[in-house]
């Protein structure tokens, strides 16, 4: 039951919104133009702690796994998962990335090649080599890190301990009971926010790039009436997805995702120049694990000129991941009962990765195939490069029409499982929240986006969630502290150590052939 003395969290996350919306509307220009200003003296002066961080929390990650701290399970011991792997996979692809991999699936390897390069000369092989390798390291097991160290250590503290559901409660082993008082509170209201910014935003790109298909496919003017109409449709959607339950309308929503998402895959694959995309992805991966180190720690120290693209790419890329982290963190945690540490980090770490390194293989090569045989792909917004690349190849309408569909139910599983997160957050962790509060946060989000569509502030809106990555990666440094020296004293208490359980008597060693 919804407890009343949590309504500070609620209402104090809901002033904090109405005054950045109403900024976003009354004086969008100015608005837009202060946190332009913070976002880029942020880029540029702790772009350095944004290297380090992220790179820091995937070794983190990469100790989890192979300690012997990596055989806790998240839950009871033997406690046995809540969703089938398959169903688990696709709902943290679907929460994760969803509707960005169709957004920057063409379009952000066509940049890093034609437009704006990391070091090479536009549209040279280097370039179409840098614009593979990095789009790969930008949406790689840096950003998957980020949010799996958040949710494994909301996943440890709630379903391991008996916590609630909460950032806050991540930090008892460093605060105790203060974790109940303003300090808990103050995160728990932060979380909120990061969460209805970045889910609002990008509820505000998906409308702009259904509506970009759209306008290709039956010539529907593209402008904001269709966007808003665009969001009231697919808010009645998510709504009543959201009204289902998680382990039905999430559930059948990403299945569906990652159906649509393979075959248009394949379809690509089969249509488009098939050699070139697997040479692609086999050189880029070679080329993305041969530069891993240099990119991780890439700072442009000694070359000031490539400084701009880092800030507008990279430490972009990772403060955003940041900031998204405790929407995603806390879905995921909520559907990773069961599994263990090492099971966990592992598959998040890497299933998700390896489907996007596919992804962006197949369609940034369509794209960037295009570009080099002649035909500009540049003059299109990024909303609509995806659907002017198709529209080169066979049976392109066809593809066109999937990926509307797709983003759709991105669009709408994106939405749906922000609804859980943010209902359950206003309801002290609440694993089944109610409907109405569900409710509340789906208008809520359509409004804030079809507000800020409306006055032009959504730039604004995703200036201020870079900014808030700030103050939560502290929050993320304190979070991984803490995770550790419980996870230290659960070690102790158990006696985890890595030594074989039976060994061989002398001379007479185990062979699987004899036995």
């Amino acid at each position: 039951m919804f407890k009343r003395r949590n309504q500070g969290v609620y209402y104090g996350a809901l002033a904090i919104l109405l005054i950045l919306v109403g900024l976003g509307v009354a004086i969008p220009d100015e608005f837009q133009h202060v946190t332009q200003r913070l976002h880029q003296q942020i880029t540029h002066q702790f772009g350095w702690f944004y290297l380090l961080l992220v790179t820091g929390i995937l070794f983190f990650c990469f100790y989890l796994i192979v300690s012997p701290i990596g055989q806790i399970r998240l839950g009871n011991p033997g406690e046995k998962p809540d969703h089938g792997t398959g169903s688990w996979i696709a709902m943290m692809f679907s929460a994760g990335m969803g509707i960005g991999l169709v957004f920057y699936g063409a379009a952000e390897p066509l940049s890093h090649f034609a437009t704006m390069t990391p070091s090479a000369a536009p549209e040279s092989q280097e370039a179409l080599a840098e614009a593979f390798r990095y789009t790969f390291f930008h949406w790689g097991i840096h950003a998957w890190g980020v949010y799996a160290i958040v949710g494994l250590a909301l996943a440890y503290f709630g379903f391991r301990k008996h916590e609630k559901y909460l950032l806050s409660a991540t930090f008892k082993p460093l605060l105790g009971d203060r974790t109940s008082g303003w300090i808990g509170k103050i995160i728990d209201v932060v979380t909120i926010v990061a969460t209805v910014i970045g889910v609002a935003t990008t509820l505000g790109f998906g409308a702009s790039q259904i509506n970009g298909g759209l306008s290709f496919l039956f010539d529907l003017p593209n402008n904001f009436k269709v966007q808003m109409v665009i969001i009231i449709v697919t808010t009645c959607l998510f709504v009543l997805s959201a009204l289902s339950g998680l382990g039905k309308g999430v559930k059948i929503l990403s299945n569906l995702n990652l159906i649509l998402a393979i075959g248009l895959l394949i379809l690509a694959l089969i249509l488009g120049p098939s050699v070139t995309i697997l040479d692609n992805l086999t050189e880029s991966i070679g080329g993305y694990l041969q530069n891993f180190m240099a990119m991780s720690f890439r700072s442009a120290a000694f070359a000031s000129d490539q400084r701009d693209w880092i800030n507008a790419w990279t430490i972009f890329y990772w403060a955003w991941w940041i900031s998204w982290s405790p929407f995603v963190g806390v879905f995921i945690a909520r559907i990773s009962k069961g599994r263990t540490i090492r099971e966990f980090l592992s598959v998040v770490l890497l299933v998700p990765t390896l489907l996007s390194f596919l992804w962006f293989a197949t369609f940034g090569t369509l794209s960037t195939h295009l570009q080099a045989s002649g035909i500009d792909l540049g003059a299109f917004a990024t909303e609509e490069v995806l659907f002017a690349t198709f529209d080169h190849y066979t049976a392109g309408a066809f593809l066109s029409g999937i990926a509307v569909i797709l983003i759709v139910s991105f669009f709408v599983t994106s939405a749906d499982s922000a609804t859980y997160v943010l209902a359950m957050l206003s309801e002290e962790g609440n694993l089944q929240p109610s409907n109405r509060k569900k409710v509340i946060w789906g208008v809520l989000l359509a409004i804030i986006a079809i507000v800020l569509l409306f006055s032009g502030g959504l730039a604004a809106l995703e200036n201020t969630l870079i900014i808030v990555a700030l103050p939560f990666s502290l929050i993320i440094i304190l979070m991984m502290v803490s995770l550790l020296k419980e996870l230290k004293h659960e070690q102790a208490k158990m006696g985890l150590v890595i030594t074989p359980d039976r060994l061989p008597k002398k001379d007479q060693p185990f062979k699987s052939y004899e036995e």
